[in-house]
């Protein structure tokens, strides 16, 4: 199964929910495609929620920085909430724990914004 995501308004916050994979292909790409969209839309303040996210690769990461890179470019920020403990593996072996701000819980990172 490739990446389900979800978008909701929390406030004036983006919280793009996902599910499923974000792998080489078709999961990528419908990742990258959302972001973009919703930068292009005007869209300054993104939460993304990786907590039923089962399984992330390299190019997956990629995408992850893409995004990153694309929402600050244009005056943005983009935030995680609820990595599982693959991702926060994954996230400190390529030392990108550095890069991304991360919370646990909604609210605190809605409140991060402001």
């Amino acid at each position: 199964m490739s990446v389900k995501l979800t978008t909701r308004k929390v406030g004036d916050v983006t919280v793009i929910d996902s599910a499923g994979r974000i792998t080489l292909g078709e999961g990528s790409s419908i990742f990258r495609d959302t972001i973009r969209g919703l930068a292009a839309k005007g869209d300054k303040k993104l939460l993304l929620n990786l907590a039923d996210v089962s399984y992330i690769d390299s190019s997956g990461i990629g995408e992850l920085v893409s995004a990153f890179t694309t929402v600050t470019n244009q005056g943005g920020q983009l935030k995680l909430l609820g990595l599982t403990k693959r991702i926060q593996d994954l996230l400190q072996i390529t030392k990108l724990y550095t890069v991304f701000e991360v919370y646990e819980d909604e609210a605190t990172a809605v409140r991060s914004y402001s």
